[in-house]
Order: C-alpha cells, then sequence, then structure tokens
C-alpha cells in the first residue's frame, strides 16, 4: 500500500537530496557560537565563584549560578555573606551585558534573513529529492504560469528554476508547489532540483542563448549520468531560432507567434469550431481524450495489419494516425496499414477506452476475447 501511495504521489525511495545544503547552514549559524561561549563560561564563572566564597557544593552553586545569570531571583539556596552579595551583584551586571550583546547579535542575524532563507531552502530542497518523473522548468514568465496551470491539473510534478530573488512569493502566488532560486544552467540549480531523476526539461527564456546554454548543459550532464535523454523542450520566435535548436538537441521547439497564427487562421475559416478542441480534447473533465501509445518490441500487435487489430470493435477507441520508426506520421491509416517495430498509434476515445487500448497493445499474447470478434 506505501509503494502504491509513492508511486501515486511521485515519490522516491531515497529522500536524500543530491545538494547538501548543511555546509551552508552550518556557516549561518557560526555567529551563534561566541554568545553559547559567553554563557558557559558565565555560568562556570558563577559557579565557581559561589564555591570559592560561601562554601556552596557544586549542585547548589550550578542553581544559584543559574538563576542569577537569568535574572530569576527565586531565592538563595543558602546564606550569602556580604562579598558573596558583591560577587552576585558583579556577575549579574556582567550576564546582562552578555544578554544584550548576544541578543544584539541574534536581532542582527535575524534581521539579514539569510538564515530564513537557508533554512527553507534546505526544506525544500528536500522535498524536491523525493520527486521523480517530474518536469524542470526554467524561467518564471507567463508561459510559465500556464503551463504550471495546466500541470496542476494533470497533476504532473514540476519544478520552477528562477533566479528572482522573489520568487517564493511568485511561487505562493502562482502555485508553484516547487522551485529553486538560481540560475538554471548551473550545475548546483540542476543538482536542487533533482534533475537526475526528472523525465524532461522545459526552457521558456525570451533569451535563445539562455535556451542554447540550458539545452547543451543538461545533454552532457545527462552523458554524465549516463542515462536515458531527456525530453526537451524550448520556445523560440522564428523558424531559423527553431531550426537551431532542434540541432542542438531540443524534442520539441514550440513557436506561440506561429501557433497563435494557426489557430486565427483555422477560427477564420472555421468560426463555428472555434471551442471544439477546449470542449472536447483541453477541457479538464472532457470525456473525450487523446494519446499516443508506442508498440512494445514484444507486443502481438507488430506485424499486423491495422484491420487485423479489431481495436474499435474491442476498446471503442479509434486510431486516427500511426508514427513509424523513421517519424513519418501517416494520418487517418487505412485498414490495410501495417503496425511495425517502433510504431506508435495516435488514439482518440474516452479515458476508459484508452486505457483498454494500452492493455490491448501492451500484451504479448494475443487476447482471448479476440476469437469472438
Amino acid at each position: 500500500m506505501s509503494a502504491k501511495m509513492k508511486k501515486f504521489l511521485n515519490f522516491s525511495g531515497d529522500g536524500r537530496p543530491e545538494y547538501d545544503l548543511d555546509t551552508e547552514l552550518y556557516q549561518q549559524l557560526k555567529a551563534f557560537r561566541l554568545p553559547l561561549i559567553f554563557i558557559v563560561l558565565l555560568l562556570l564563572f558563577g559557579t565557581l565563584g559561589y564555591i570559592l566564597i560561601d562554601n556552596f557544593s557544586l549542585i547548589d552553586a550550578i542553581y544559584q549560578a543559574g538563576m542569577t545569570f537569568t535574572t530569576v531571583g527565586f531565592t538563595e539556596v543558602a546564606p550569602i555573606s556580604p562579598m558573596g552579595r558583591l560577587f552576585t551583584i558583579a556577575f549579574i551586571l556582567t550576564g546582562f551585558i552578555a544578554f544584550t550583546f548576544s541578543m544584539g547579535l541574534f536581532i542582527e542575524i535575524i534581521k539579514k534573513g539569510s538564515l530564513s532563507r537557508t533554512i527553507k531552502e534546505r526544506n525544500m530542497v528536500y522535498k524536491i529529492a523525493r520527486l521523480k518523473n517530474h518536469f524542470v522548468i526554467c524561467y518564471h514568465n507567463n508561459y510559465t504560469i500556464e503551463l504550471a496551470k495546466q500541470f496542476r491539473e494533470n497533476h504532473i510534478p514540476f519544478v520552477v528554476i528562477d533566479s528572482d530573488e522573489n520568487l517564493a512569493e511568485i511561487a505562493e502566488t502562482n502555485k508553484y508547489p516547487y522551485f529553486i532560486i538560481g540560475e538554471p544552467h548551473t550545475q548546483v540549480a540542476m543538482l536542487k532540483s533533482h534533475l537526475s531523476s526528472a523525465k524532461g526539461l522545459i526552457t521558456l527564456s525570451s533569451n535563445i542563448a539562455d535556451n542554447i546554454a540550458l539545452i547543451a548543459s543538461v545533454r552532457l550532464y545527462e552523458k554524465e549520468l549516463g542515462r536515458k535523454p531527456y525530453f526537451i523542450m524550448t520556445n523560440s520566435d522564428n523558424d531559423d531560432d527553431t531550426q537551431k535548436l532542434m540541432k542542438l538537441g531540443a524534442d520539441s521547439v514550440v513557436s506561440p507567434s506561429k501557433l497563435v497564427a494557426q489557430r486565427l487562421s483555422a477560427i477564420s475559416a472555421r468560426p463555428d469550431m472555434e471551442n471544439m478542441l477546449e470542449k472536447f480534447l483541453y477541457a479538464k473533465d472532457s470525456p473525450i481524450d487523446i494519446e499516443e501509445i508506442k508498440i512494445p518490441d514484444l507486443s502481438w500487435l507488430r506485424f499486423k495489419r491495422l484491420k487485423e487489430t479489431h481495436i474499435r470493435t474491442m476498446t471503442n477507441a479509434d486510431v486516427v494516425g500511426i508514427r513509424d520508426q523513421n517519424n513519418k506520421f501517416t494520418p487517418m491509416p487505412r485498414g490495410d496499414t501495417v503496425i511495425g517495430t517502433g510504431s506508435k498509434l495516435l488514439i482518440i476515445g474516452t479515458a476508459e477506452a484508452i486505457r483498454a487500448t494500452k492493455r490491448l497493445i501492451f500484451s504479448k499474447h494475443k487476447p482471448e476475447e479476440f476469437r469472438y470478434v
């Protein structure tokens, strides 16, 4: 049950971050060493004074020194001589000076905010370290805000990285569950975002140089890890930038201006179809879904003709496209189209129908129900 819950929440078994912030936290706490040393030395001084002046036992001297230093003044554990009272006054004044100095130092550290930021960042890094198969989104902008909404609705885990010092406030406003403040292309940011366990990276900078630097850095990082390639997505403003980014290693490049133009053109030609995609495909509660499913190497569907699979009859889903291993896409394939190795089927239907189609495709053996079709 615990394993299923972790899988549902996209948590990995190892919650240790790849970047250790304990050293940085220790540097922030070093300033408290001097006040602590003062307190210990003053208590030792007071204890020895009461022992030597008024012959207190060790436990009585510690108790009296503690009450005097904290100015509690509850009672005297034993009669104190005139010399002991003078010592007590001097001890109180010295303790007050040490306390004032310590409080001033403490307030100054809290006022800077470095300690608080380090603690919050450390907690965030530990939370991110429990994620797996998440997406790392680099740079905050309007695209990031809209993408985060879609990811939250579809329960896709993600981490946002940006160098803006106000990212904590931005994350709270836009409901980013995980975020890292820093330059996205640096190794520190990659380690903090737990990129080694991520599914992919999305870089949304308006500057193509930033996107190029990130793509190159991530491709080098994946080679160092020896893992399967990340799925990298980015954006561009023109076809020339799109070609450059694709050649440098991006898996998908989206041109916002081109998408807007295509959408406006489609609406102009068919005004009555304006909201069809939003209503039937992109709406969160839509009964219809579309998904591309890759044919596994051991699937019984390999080398079968599309009409021989009877997918429509058995699952009530339709195959509206086939992409072969050479990335050639065939829309609305004919029944005699052969499903080859590495092919991907574009399936449209209800969520339940698509799940049934996946079970059918991933099966190694022909289902028993097939004989009734």
